[in-house]
């Protein structure tokens, strides 16, 4: 387990286009195909780890299974902890079974109690390095509310960059000299789905 910054940056489709060729132009490297990925977020009853995010309360978690390219070979359980002294995040591969039964039953977590599936993510990324930077680009991002079969899209787009503690955020600035912004996928899909925006 491990601690890192984490800066989300939420641009037009155009803008993010204009950013990765002047990125690119510097020497920025791609690390990976572009792959669509899957989340099934899972969250209380009432809601309590969406709600804990929109209000900042730390420490607080998202847990969730992820898969890619619409393959559930590899299928990963992944909590994500935010904390005063930073995120991190564990993962751990699951099988069909146990995705089954999560799905089904829900699971027991040690923050939040029992949690069950709330919201399906989907959108592309692509993957990228710049010197000790990853920089990952997502588009067309979908969101599914589990509980009542809503589904919405965003219009913008994501630019995330993951750096260790030691990288300094004037370097992130230079780097990317627009605003950071909160974007949180699964606070969104709520946002989305039932006009709290």
């Amino acid at each position: 387990m491990s601690f890192r910054k984490e800066k989300k940056f939420r641009v037009s489709v155009y803008d993010s286009l204009i950013l990765k060729a002047q990125l690119l132009d510097k020497g920025m490297n791609r690390l990976f195909p572009k792959r669509s990925i899957h989340s099934q977020y899972f969250d209380t009853k009432q809601n309590k780890m969406f709600h804990d995010s929109e209000e900042g309360i730390l420490p607080r978690k998202k847990v969730r299974v992820r898969w890619y390219n619409n393959s559930q070979k590899i299928l990963t359980l992944e909590n994500k902890t935010s904390s005063i002294e930073g995120r991190f995040k564990t993962t751990k591969k699951i099988s069909h079974e146990e995705f089954y039964e999560y799905k089904v039953n829900g699971l027991l977590d040690s923050l939040y109690g029992h949690i069950a599936p709330s919201v399906l993510v989907e959108y592309s990324r692509e993957y990228y390095q710049y010197q000790d930077v990853r920089i990952t680009f997502d588009s067309n991002i979908r969101y599914f509310m589990i509980k009542d079969n809503r589904l919405s899209t965003e219009d913008e787009r994501v630019i995330e960059i993951k750096v260790p503690f030691s990288v300094s955020d004037d370097y992130l600035e230079k780097l990317l000299p627009i605003p950071t912004s909160r974007f949180s996928k699964y606070s969104r899909a709520f946002l989305k789905n039932y006009k709290q925006m």
